[in-house]
């Protein structure tokens, strides 16, 4: 038993190399196969617990003071952040390279984190917390939205002009 705890340690110490074979072929000689060993990508390692906590904290923190949250929400609301954050920080150690990616990871994780935070909180929290979103982000309100028309656009109710 002590041997299997004993072994992922052991492998994560060695350097990783892979084998890429390689054919090349110039034109005046036959195929030439050739080996190349480089280092493998290093293995992705997970967020740590104190950073998710910590900004899975302070965002709670945040929003009970700002809301006013219970003690029973505080505790829920600080589950939801957690679990937000958790998917977000993995998300960004995952997809470093992929833009893309890591904007839907991102995306997903702000969606089901806000289904969640409605749930735990007063219509009447949930709309200041929606306020306080959308001044920080940038987000216009649906309101906003219905009236007025992005510059350079048109405007109006349907009609072609």
């Amino acid at each position: 038993m002590l041997l299997l705890g004993t072994a992922p340690a052991g492998l994560a110490q060695a350097p990783a190399t892979a084998i890429v074979k390689t054919k090349v072929k110039p034109v005046s000689q036959p195929g030439v196969k050739t080996k190349v060993a480089r280092p493998a990508e290093t293995p992705m390692t997970a967020p740590s617990d104190a950073v998710i906590d910590a900004k899975a904290n302070a965002l709670t923190t945040n929003m009970q003071q700002n809301l006013g949250l219970s003690p029973q929400q505080t505790e829920k609301v600080r589950v939801i952040n957690r679990r937000a954050v958790e998917q977000v920080e993995s998300g960004r150690m995952r997809y470093k390279g992929d833009p893309r990616k890591l904007a839907g990871i991102v995306e997903s994780a702000g969606s089901s984190r806000l289904s969640a935070i409605k749930d735990v909180l007063t219509p009447t929290q949930f709309n200041k917390y929606q306020r306080k979103r959308e001044e920080k982000m940038g987000v216009p309100n649906v309101q906003g939205v219905q009236g007025n028309s992005a510059p350079g656009l048109g405007g109006g109710a349907g009609g072609d002009q």
